[in-house]
């Protein structure tokens, strides 16, 4: 089984400053995806999607209650090209407003740093190097 694309649904409570905060990462949207209920945040065109919906929209796609940002529901990683590329993305979201829930983490072939973005999920950037892995 594989799968074509992914599409991870996450609940906002403001559409205008998700926009503004993904946007400042330097990521963009599929507008075709996008209106005033969702956005559609390309992570890697064709095959990687957040749905970032508002929270009314959202509770019509659930029968159960929405998660606060005071409890995780599921924790999001993302890999990125270089530990630079990590340092970097973690500053940008913490300068726009992110809050970092852990310190970074360095294990010689894996390198990650984490943040909760404006709504409470919860980021990992992470880049590997799998050839540094010892046998």
């Amino acid at each position: 089984m594989e799968i074509k694309s992914i599409f991870v649904n996450l609940p906002v409570k403001n559409l205008e400053r998700t926009r503004a905060f993904w946007s400042a990462l330097g990521f963009s949207f599929n507008e075709d995806f996008s209106d005033d209920k969702a956005l559609c945040l390309i992570l890697n065109e064709g095959v990687i999607y957040s749905m970032l919906i508002t929270h009314d929209y959202f509770q019509t796609f659930t029968n159960r209650p929405i998660a606060d940002n005071k409890v995780t529901q599921v924790l999001l990683a993302i890999e990125v090209d270089s530990k630079s590329k990590v340092d970097e993305l973690i500053k940008v979201a913490i300068e726009n407003g992110a809050t970092r829930y852990r310190d970074a983490a360095d294990h010689g072939w894996m390198y990650y740093d984490s943040f909760a973005d404006i709504d409470g999920h919860q980021w990992e950037v992470m880049y590997s190097d799998t050839s540094q892995i010892s046998q």
